[in-house]
């Protein structure tokens, strides 16, 4: 049998999809979950006893011997506790055992996950709660259990569970609006993702001898080597065998769980690669990427090498994004943001088109908080990541309408015609109909937008719960405004044409890079938050936190505290990048240095006193000297200011970026260039060259 027919079958082998819930359980029980999925109505106990068996047996027939439910708590990263199938049957024997309490309930400790103050230390208690949309799965022999987290007295404490709050908001709204135009039919609206994983490849072996690759996940240190990306032959290229099979293995054990993982290919940077899935509902995509990546790192150690998240792993070379293809679809099998060659679909399409313009705008400050995280700011605003300002491109073709819309001037298609929203038809669009923007942090692809600002490493979750509510809060308004109207025609040309003019600051179709650029964003009145520490305080605006608090998706005291949390952990962060800078510094590099100048001063010595000229060795000598006396001078004022890191979680925030920062780049521009000048037998860790070309 080839590889083509074995994949059907290879494909969700390991999941507890419908199909297999749909051969193993009774159709009364299917259908109450069924209904569960879809009308959210609640499962009786009878219910989940059925379930919970039919999914034991099937993970025990698989070979699991454990369950978990697995969650995303605030650490951006998922969590799991295993318990055996086992209980005593009496006679020192064992059956397997698993009930539908079990499975829809599970008491994990909350006192160690982050909770921004939600929860004390001395208040351990948490829950976790099956999420029956949401398939179980079987990974490294226990059942893997989807479920959200929430503390003792209710708080999320995770991702996932604002995450699906926003995605009932959003359809609740959006169905307000497909009614105007006649829509009796859909009964849902779910906002649909496709995340693309960038990721490094790197030998594990080189990786081992590296402190700070080890410890945070990036070079602290790093010369520019020979060659990077400027001969632009790695994008596209032809896969190396080695990655070849990790990729092999990667795409194999992905489709195992139902991971749809659709593309692959080598990105820009060397040893730099690409994995993008189909897309799937917001809840799904956040769940297999988080999946995913946990996933990529595994195989990647089979293979004897090392997968890297971070942003940033190499400075002077592309870094690593995860760009967040957007959209909504009904349950009939609509894209919202296809438009349409009917009159009726193309003032949908361009009420919709309105709704996320404006959306975008209004909250541009709380979307830019959302991938703010201290490996993206060494990212964005270069080497294709798009700038820390936010805007949105959607392409000649798309701006043409929209400024013909707030001209009420003629567009120029096959033909002159004045656009009358919702009787005359608008030209067909393209789906392919804009060109590609690289430097676009937003940028408008035909049938969705593509947020091309969250980091590789990050989970997905924030960025779309933002998304999905911003987009709720202006269908909410249209809703309100149109469900008054008298003249539903007239006023919705008019609602879209003044949203289009009040909003258009935000429509940028050019080089995000280009310095004029900022100048004019700043002229627009638009945020430009390069730096995280300067980005989070908007988690916490009146305006933001009002949006998220109407809407259910947090209350005011779940917002406070993710916003402390990721305060709290930028810190953290910076912190351990300074002490293992220090570390590295005290115990490797300027040991390493003074070992090789110590050499080039016994050469000159000895060469010297033979009457042999020595120019080489004691230049050098003298050069390396006065490298590794910056270099420790550096080191010395990184130490002290560590220890003046102030208390106050967001006063500790701003001393890092400002104080402890600026010293790090110090103390690496004379590492570096000590790097340069210090033979290879004496450098102390893999190069540049060594890292990036060694696989």
């Amino acid at each position: 049998m080839s590889e083509t027919k074995k994949l059907p079958e290879l494909f969700g082998s390991l999941v507890f999809n419908e199909e297999t819930m749909k051969e193993r359980l009774s159709s009364a029980s299917y259908g109450a979950w069924k209904r569960c999925v879809t009308e959210g109505t609640s499962l009786d106990i009878s219910t989940a006893n059925e379930i919970a068996e039919a999914m034991k047996q099937w993970a025990v027939e698989k070979g699991a011997t454990h369950y978990t439910h697995w969650f995303q708590p605030m650490t951006g990263v998922t969590a799991e506790k295993h318990d055996s199938f086992i209980a005593p049957a009496g006679g020192g024997k064992i059956m397997m055992e698993f009930s539908g309490k079990e499975l829809v309930r599970g008491e994990p400790d909350a006192s160690s996950f982050p909770s921004g103050g939600l929860r004390a230390t001395f208040e351990a208690r948490g829950y976790t709660a099956w999420d029956p949309t949401s398939f179980a799965f079987i990974k490294e022999g226990s059942l893997c259990i989807p479920t959200i987290f929430c503390s003792y007295s209710g708080e999320a404490l995770d991702k996932k569970t604002p995450l699906l709050r926003s995605m009932d908001e959003v359809s609740r709204q959006a169905i307000r609006i497909l009614r105007l135009f006649g829509d009796t039919e859909t009964k849902r609206v779910t906002a649909q993702v496709g995340p693309e994983q960038e990721y490094f490849l790197i030998d594990k072996a080189l990786y081992a001898k590296r402190e700070d690759l080890r410890m945070t996940g990036r070079t602290l240190f790093g010369a520019k080597p020979p060659r990077g990306q400027e001969l632009e032959d790695h994008y596209f290229g032809a896969i190396r065998p080695r990655v070849a099979a990790y990729m092999k293995d990667l795409d194999e054990t992905l489709w195992a769980l139902g991971v749809l993982s659709k593309t692959k290919h080598n990105e820009v940077a060397p040893s730099q690669h690409e994995m993008a899935p189909i897309y799937s509902d917001a809840n799904t995509a956040c769940d297999q990427n988080q999946l995913a990546m946990e996933i990529m790192k595994k195989v990647a150690d089979r293979h004897g090498l090392v997968c890297l998240l971070h942003e940033k792993p190499f400075a002077g070379v592309n870094g690593s994004g995860k760009h967040d293809n957007w959209s909504l679809g009904t349950d009939t099998g609509k894209n919202l943001f296809k438009p349409g060659s009917t009159p009726s679909q193309n003032a949908q399409f361009l009420l919709f088109l309105a709704a996320f313009i404006k959306g975008v705008d209004d909250y541009q400050d709380f979307l830019r908080a959302t991938v703010a995280f201290p490996g993206n700011d060494h990212r964005l605003g270069a080497q294709e990541a798009p700038p820390a300002v936010i805007s949105i491109f959607l392409g000649d073709e798309l701006t043409a309408v929209v400024d013909a819309i707030i001209q009420g001037t003629e567009y120029q298609d096959s033909g002159k015609r004045t656009l009358k929203i919702g009787v005359d038809s608008l030209p067909a669009i393209r789906q392919d109909n804009t060109d590609r923007n690289r430097t676009s942090p937003m940028a408008f692809t035909g049938n969705k937008f593509e947020f091309r600002m969250p980091g590789s490493s990050m989970s997905i979750s924030g960025p779309n719960i933002a998304l999905n509510t911003i987009m709720a809060e202006e269908l909410e308004q249209f809703a309100d405004e149109l469900e008054k109207s008298k003249d539903f025609q007239a006023d919705l040309q008019k609602l879209i044409r003044r949203v289009f003019t009040e909003h258009q600051r935000i429509i940028f179709n050019g080089n995000g890079y280009d310095d004029a650029w900022l100048k004019e964003a700043e002229k627009r009145g638009l945020y430009n938050l390069p730096s995280t520490a300067e980005a989070l305080p908007m988690y916490t605006t009146k305006k933001n936190m009002d949006l998220f608090v109407k809407h259910g998706i947090y209350t005011k005291e779940e917002i406070n505290a993710r916003a402390e949390i990721h305060i709290e952990n930028y810190t953290t962060v910076i912190s351990i990048e300074a002490k293992t800078m220090v570390d590295m510094i005290r115990h490797e590099i300027l040991p390493a240095v003074s070992s090789y100048a110590d050499q080039l001063c016994q050469r000159a010595y000895h060469k010297d006193a033979q009457g042999v000229p020595c120019k080489y060795e004691t230049a050098t000598a003298k050069e390396i000297g006065k490298l590794t006396d910056a270099l420790a001078s550096a080191c010395e004022k990184l130490e002290r200011d560590l220890t003046k890191t102030p208390a106050d979680p967001k006063k500790a925030m701003t001393y890092s970026h400002d104080v402890l920062i600026p010293d790090m780049d110090k103390a690496r521009e004379a590492a570096d260039q000590l790097e340069t000048m210090t033979a290879s037998d004496y450098w102390p860790f893999p190069t540049y060259a060594d890292l990036l070309f060694s696989v």
